[in-house]
C-alpha cells in the first residue's frame, strides 16, 4: 500500500476522495497554508490528519510518496523538496512553468532513484482508457492523424481575480488537456504552428490573452495533427458534442473518446461500428457537485502509480513527458507571438535538454 501526502486542498480534494476509497492507498497526512481549507476538508472526509507545514510532511519517514496540487509557478520547488527527502511524486499538470527549472530536477530525479508522475487525469477517464486499449490492439489499423479539443464556456471562471492577470493563459489551464492527447500518440511532434484570438467575450471579461485557440502539430515522421480551443462562448447540447474528445483516424477504423461525458465511439477494422457508454460508473468519476472534481480519473491514476511503484516500473506520464508537454505548449505559446511555426528543438537547445526524438 503506497502511503500519501497530499499537498495543495483546492484541487487536492480529489485526491483526498480518491486516496481514502483505494484500497491501494493509504491517506497518511494533508497540507495547505490556508488553515481553514484544512479544517473544511478534515470535517468533509472526516479525515483530521492535516498540517499547515509542508516540512511536515516531508519529514514524516511514514510517507512514501507526496502528490502536490499547488498553483504551477511553485510546482518545481514543491516537487524538488519532496526528491531531496526521499518522497516519490505525483505533480498535478502542467508539471513546470519555467523551463528553466527542467535539466535540475531531471537530473534529482535520477540522483534520488525516485520516481515522478504527472497526473493527467484525462488519460485516465473511462472512454480514453477503453480508446487506448483498442489502439494498442490495431483496432483501426495504423493511425493516420489524432485531433482533439477542448471547448467549454468557462465565463464563469472570470470571476476568480486571477485569471484576468496577464499572466493567466487558456494555452495552458485549458489546451494542456488536448495537446497531451496529441503527444500520447504522437510522441515525436517536431514542429507546431498555431494562431489565436481574444473573443468579444473575452475581452468584456477583462481577460488578457487568447481565449479561442487552433494549432497544427507535424511530427518527425510526418504525420500531422490538430489541436483547438475555445473558452468564452456557449457550446454544443453535450448529446451532439463533448466539451473535451479525442478523435483517432486509422487506415481501417476509427475511434472517439468523450470528456466529460462516458461516451466512446468507434469504427471497427471489420466495419462494426458501435457507441459504448458507462453510465453506471459516474458516481465512481464524479463524486461532487455534478461532474465538478472528477476524482474517479485521480483514483484510476493513484492506483496505478502505487501498482508501478511496487513493481518498481515507470509510471506514465513521467518527468520526461512532463517536460515534454511543456515544451510543446511553449513552443505553442511562441508561434501564437512570433505568428510562425516553431520547432521544438530550438527549445530543448535553449534549456540545455536531451530530445528524445532527436
Amino acid at each position: 500500500m503506497l502511503k500519501l501526502g497530499i499537498l495543495g486542498l483546492g484541487e487536492g480534494r480529489s485526491t483526498i476522495s480518491a486516496a481514502l476509497n483505494s484500497s491501494k492507498i493509504e491517506l497518511v497526512k494533508m497540507c495547505d497554508l490556508n488553515e481553514a481549507l484544512c479544517k473544511q476538508r478534515a470535517e468533509e472526509f472526516n479525515f483530521y490528519a492535516y498540517t499547515t507545514q509542508y516540512s511536515d510532511l516531508l519529514e514524516d519517514k511514514s510517507i512514501d510518496a507526496i502528490a502536490v496540487y499547488t498553483p504551477d509557478k511553485f510546482h518545481a520547488e514543491h516537487v524538488k523538496l519532496a526528491l531531496m527527502h526521499g518522497k516519490h511524486v505525483v505533480c498535478t499538470k502542467p508539471f513546470i512553468d519555467n523551463l528553466a527549472d527542467a535539466k535540475p530536477l531531471l537530473e534529482l530525479a535520477q540522483s534520488s532513484g525516485k520516481k515522478v508522475f504527472i497526473g493527467q487525469s484525462s488519460r485516465f477517464f473511462e472512454p480514453m482508457k477503453r480508446q487506448r486499449a483498442d489502439f494498442e490492439k490495431g483496432v483501426i489499423g495504423e493511425l493516420i492523424t489524432i485531433e482533439a479539443y477542448y471547448h467549454a464556456d468557462h465565463r464563469w471562471f472570470l470571476a476568480k481575480p486571477w485569471s484576468l492577470e496577464s499572466n493567466f493563459k487558456w494555452l495552458y489551464g485549458g489546451l494542456s488537456h488536448p495537446v497531451d492527447f496529441i503527444r500520447w500518440y504522437l510522441p515525436d511532434i517536431e514542429e507546431v504552428m498555431g494562431y489565436g484570438m481574444l473573443s468579444s467575450n473575452g475581452k468584456a471579461g477583462g481577460l488578457k490573452n487568447e481565449d479561442t485557440m487552433h494549432f497544427i502539430f507535424k511530427a518527425k515522421d510526418g504525420r500531422i495533427a490538430r489541436v483547438s480551443g475555445a473558452y468564452t462562448g456557449p457550446i454544443q447540447p453535450v448529446m451532439r458534442d463533448s466539451e473535451m474528445s479525442c478523435i483517432l483516424r486509422g487506415t481501417t477504423g476509427c475511434s472517439q473518446g468523450d470528456y466529460m461525458d462516458l461516451r466512446y465511439a468507434v469504427t471497427t477494422a471489420e466495419g462494426e461500428e458501435k457507441i459504448i457508454t458507462w453510465e453506471h460508473k459516474l458516481k465512481h468519476y464524479f463524486r461532487f457537485e455534478g461532474k465538478s472534481h472528477h476524482a474517479g480519473e485521480y483514483q484510476n491514476y493513484l492506483e496505478y502509480f502505487a501498482d508501478n511503484i511496487a513493481a518498481g516500473t515507470t509510471a506514465y506520464p513521467d518527468i520526461t513527458e512532463g517536460i515534454g508537454t511543456v515544451i510543446l505548449l511553449q513552443a505553442m505559446d511562441r508561434s501564437l507571438r512570433l505568428g510562425t511555426p516553431v520547432k521544438l528543438q530550438e527549445l530543448y537547445d535553449e534549456f540545455g535538454l536531451e530530445n528524445p526524438i532527436r
